[in-house]
């Protein structure tokens, strides 16, 4: 359990850069929210650098830092974990986006770990890092630069959290998932002796145990999907017990880590995100187990909440409004101040909201968002454009979303589809993809599609539907049969499932080889309808030379919109790729829909 390894690191690497204090860029994002205890501490993007920072914001001043000429950001496990930490004299240890290592006061790593899930403990930073055999947490002494080895698995670390003499974190296997299966270890802890006595106190083949924290007192809580949804726990005195029990997620599916959708205020109160469907909310919960509501204006909640005094800190967008750092009252006023917004303030005024709809078929009910066109040619049903998220275990997001903008303000009906096997609505519903994926999912945005018909909402002969990664997967299956679609779009697109199984990070092949257990490859025999192809050459988790081969035989049939590819972009598009990518996609639609005769706003 406890590994004597140690190294040392050397070479200084972090630069300020200037910040604009009264607003972020446009267009910018932020992640990774945290106190700093007198102040709050994020990464914030700059689209006009291309870099990304981290911007700590004091009562005296704020400031941004980064590793020097790089981004600061971490691809632990594929997504990422807390990528930089202020140390209790203020110095900041961070992770090299570029590199993966990490950057402290004494210097540099310079190994093979990717790193990443900072989080303080005892005068030191314990960090998690991966190898292609497994993960190791690891203190850092950030001052003489000594790393020492705790704890090393062939499995999956994350979340090292210390109380006092002691440290909790969580753990999974390497066949399995987080959301699936994941266990929450203590162990007894000191910077000299490492760990001692380790022992197992939540989770297991059928339970997600995350996200552990230390109350004041020495309590230990956590997330638990035991009961069937993500709910609040404390662990004390040997026994766990339930804080808040809901019908309702109160935790984010762990895709990356050090994910805080809790945390703990004075006077033993608890402020929590509470998430039904696609909507979340901000909830405090009393000593007595009562829970109350906060009135924000936010429908989306970042799983980066932190406290400072007995505020709570969260990065909170709407359909209408642009994601934004607050500080929100627990006192019952529930006033907001924001802290930072891009100078892109909210969304327009002509922004297209969702319509939430639930839709009854084949035995399960669908959760859509239903975005409606704000500019049309005629007074007519829209066409419609159907939007499976990636993921897939992952959700829609209820908040302002460039993209679906982007084809309302061109007179577009959207339609997002929460299709069995999403996030927000239980473990029984999430799981409900394992081994049908590529038929539930299919089967859901058919039936959103044809509820939409049905209802005069949409044209019923323009219905698209475009999807990213394994959202492509179920666009391209979505054509495999008759009707409804049009045509398909596939950005990313997994094609081979079965490949996906040893393409894809290390961290999500277990996730492939439950998904694809039932799957068949996309073959462009059984094709019926158009495919705009989008990918991206370096693209190392769903190979372009899948997406080359289905595309010339695709030609071959008549059944190819287009194949846009971008030479060294990967499995993610952004910036320029992606607007190339909305281009193209809009070129298909009006093509296919002058075909038809019908005329589009410009």
């Amino acid at each position: 359990m406890d590994e004597e390894a140690e190294s040392l690191i050397g070479g200084i690497d972090v630069e300020a850069v200037p910040v604009e204090p009264d607003s972020a860029e446009p267009g910018a994002s932020f992640d990774w929210l945290a106190s700093t205890g007198v102040g709050l501490s994020w990464v914030e993007t700059q689209p006009l650098t291309g870099r990304t920072i981290v911007v700590r914001a004091d009562p005296a001043r704020i400031a941004g830092y980064a590793v020097r000429d790089e981004s600061v950001g971490s691809s632990l496990h594929a997504y990422g974990g807390m990528p930089y930490l202020f140390t209790t004299s203020g110095a900041l240890v961070a992770v090299n986006a570029a590199t993966g290592q990490l950057s402290a006061p004494s210097g540099r790593t310079s190994d093979a770990f990717t790193y990443g899930d900072l989080a303080g403990g005892d005068g030191q930073v314990l960090v998690v890092r991966e190898h292609d055999r497994g993960d190791q947490l690891i203190a850092l002494a950030p001052a003489s630069g000594r790393l020492r080895v705790l704890l090393a698995t062939d499995g999956f670390l994350a979340s090292p959290r210390v109380h006092e003499d002691r440290l909790a974190w969580m753990q999974w296997a390497s066949d399995v998932m987080p959301w699936d299966s994941c266990e929450i270890w203590i162990a007894d802890y000191s910077p000299v002796q490492g760990l001692r006595r380790p022992r197992r106190v939540a989770g297991g083949p059928t339970e997600s145990a995350i996200q552990p924290h230390w109350g004041a007192d020495g309590t230990l809580y956590f997330m638990s999907d035991r009961s069937g949804w993500w709910n609040l726990y404390r662990w004390r005195d040997g026994r766990a017990e339930a804080v808040a029990p809901m019908p309702a997620e109160c935790a984010t599916a762990p895709w990356e880590s050090s994910y805080a959708n809790y945390l703990l205020l004075p006077g033993q109160r608890v402020a929590m995100t509470v998430q039904s469907g696609p909507e979340q909310h901000l909830a405090v919960v009393e000593p007595d187990g009562g829970s109350r509501m906060i009135q924000t204006p936010y429908t989306s909640i970042k799983p980066y909440l932190a406290a400072l005094g007995d505020r709570v800190a969260l990065i909170g967008a709407s359909p209408t409004r642009a994601s934004e750092i607050a500080l929100v009252a627990t006192d019952g006023s529930d006033e907001i101040e924001v802290i930072r917004r891009s100078t892109a303030r909210g969304g327009a005024p002509t922004a297209s909201a969702p319509e939430q709809l639930h839709v009854r078929a084949d035995g399960a009910t669908t959760t859509v968002l239903f975005y409606s066109p704000t500019s049309a040619e005629d007074g007519g049903p829209p066409p419609l454009i159907v939007r499976p998220h990636a993921g897939p275990t992952y959700q829609n997001e209820l908040r302002l979303d460039r993209e679906i903008q982007f084809f309302t303000s061109r007179g577009f009906a959207v339609a997002e589809v929460d299709y069995r096997g999403s996030t927000g609505y239980g473990r029984a519903f999430r799981k409900a993809l394992d081994g049908n994926w590529g038929r539930l999912d299919v089967e859901d945005c058919r039936n959103a599609a044809l509820y939409l018909i049905a209802s005069g909402r949409v044209r019923s002969d323009a219905v698209f539907i475009s999807g990213a990664s394994a959202g492509g997967y179920t666009a391209l299956k979505a054509v495999c049969d008759d009707g409804p679609f049009t045509l398909a779009v596939a950005r990313s697109a997994i094609v081979d499932p079965q490949r996906w199984r040893t393409t894809a990070p290390r961290f999500q092949r277990p996730h492939a080889t439950i998904l694809a257990s039932a799957t068949s490859p996309v073959v462009a025999e059984q094709v019926r309808r158009s495919v705009l192809l989008v990918h991206g050459a370096a693209d190392q988790v769903a190979p372009i030379g899948d997406v080359d081969g289905l595309a010339a035989a695709l030609q071959q049939r008549g059944l190819l919109a287009d194949l846009v590819r971008f030479d060294g972009v990967g499995h993610y598009l952004s910036g320029s790729a992606q607007q190339t990518a909305l281009d193209a996609e809009l070129a298909a639609y009006r093509k296919a829909l002058r075909r038809m005769g019908v005329a589009m706003p410009a």
